[in-house]
């Protein structure tokens, strides 16, 4: 029987796939600085591919790293709001929950916490991480107790006079200023609020967030009719309303109510009167045109005619 050869070259990798086509992984050993990640989260058929490679970045990363939209968006090519739109499909799917904390200075942050394997609503209470109980230590020993002599006693003070100053009352608090009312047309215009009430229920189209109640539909449109009565465009109204949307919308009608209240545009200007050009008029005399205010000779025959000018030959 031939000795087994321990010390032989391993047998060398083929590279070359008996299909026509198709991936051949090529796997190293990778000893540090790699990440075991789910194929749960590589092939999601509902997520898109920014939001994989999101996930897959998000897990990859130590306790305490930042991930808000900002530092991200420094990182990677992708604007703002694709990162922010990936986040919310992987806090969709449970693979991330965004919780808003108070620290001890009175800030408040934005703690993530990721998931290798998808929470649901209902295991999420469950695999929030708990601050480890601090050990009790031993208390010291209590002091010696200090006999200290009997104080004088102190007499009563005495009663107030009725010459006496009150003391000042605290300043009372006054109540914030209502908000400003909500924009509405000058005029009625049937078309113009089935226009505004349209766009309201497409903004939905734009981000499935922006799903409105038809009473709020109702409430909102004549705000938009008063943009619309300003001069401005239906898409500038509609961009206006759905663009840079906050990553914890909650409030979708007091949101939008609250942009058509404050980015309220100024009415156009009246335009100036245009002045009407000198008519055309045609000469009696030899039939051109010309501009004048009345009808006439034009200025040749004017300078040929006797009355005007010298007497023709």
């Amino acid at each position: 029987m031939a000795e087994q050869q321990l010390n032989a070259h391993p047998r060398a990798r083929s590279v070359v796939s008996r299909s026509a086509g198709g991936v051949t992984q090529i796997s190293d050993y990778q000893p540090r600085r790699y990440t075991i990640i789910g194929d749960h989260l590589t092939q999601h058929r509902d997520l898109s591919l920014t939001a994989i490679g999101l996930g897959a970045h998000i897990q990859s990363l130590p306790d305490g790293a930042a991930v808000d939209i900002r530092t991200l968006a420094g990182k990677f090519t992708e604007g703002r709001e694709r990162i922010a739109a990936a986040l919310r499909e992987l806090e969709d799917h449970g693979y991330i929950r965004r919780i808003r904390e108070r620290t001890p200075e009175g800030r408040i942050v934005t703690r993530t916490l990721s998931y290798n394997v998808p929470r649901t609503d209902s295991d999420r209470h469950t695999a929030e991480p708990v601050a480890e109980p601090i050990a009790e230590q031993p208390a010291p020993p209590a002091p010696e107790p200090v006999v200290r002599p009997p104080a004088a006693a102190t007499p009563p003070p005495p009663p107030p006079s009725s010459n006496a100053t009150p003391a000042p009352r605290p300043p009372n608090h006054r109540r914030a200023p209502p908000p400003p009312p909500a924009p509405e047309p000058t005029a009625p215009a049937p078309e113009r609020h089935r226009t505004a009430a349209a766009l309201l229920a497409e903004l939905r189209r734009d981000d499935a967030r922006l799903l409105l109640a038809e009473r709020n539909v109702r409430r909102l449109a004549p705000g938009v009719a008063a943009w619309l009565e300003r001069g401005a465009a239906p898409d500038a109204v509609r961009r206006t309303l759905a663009t840079a949307l906050p990553p914890d919308l909650r409030h979708p009608a007091a949101l939008l109510a609250h942009r058509l209240t404050a980015l309220l545009p100024p009415p156009l200007p009246a335009a100036e009167p245009r002045s009407r050009p000198v008519p055309l008029q045609n000469c009696d005399g030899c039939d051109r045109a010309f501009r004048a205010s009345h009808p006439g000779l034009c200025r040749d025959c004017r300078m040929t005619s006797p009355v005007h000018g010298p007497a023709a030959a």
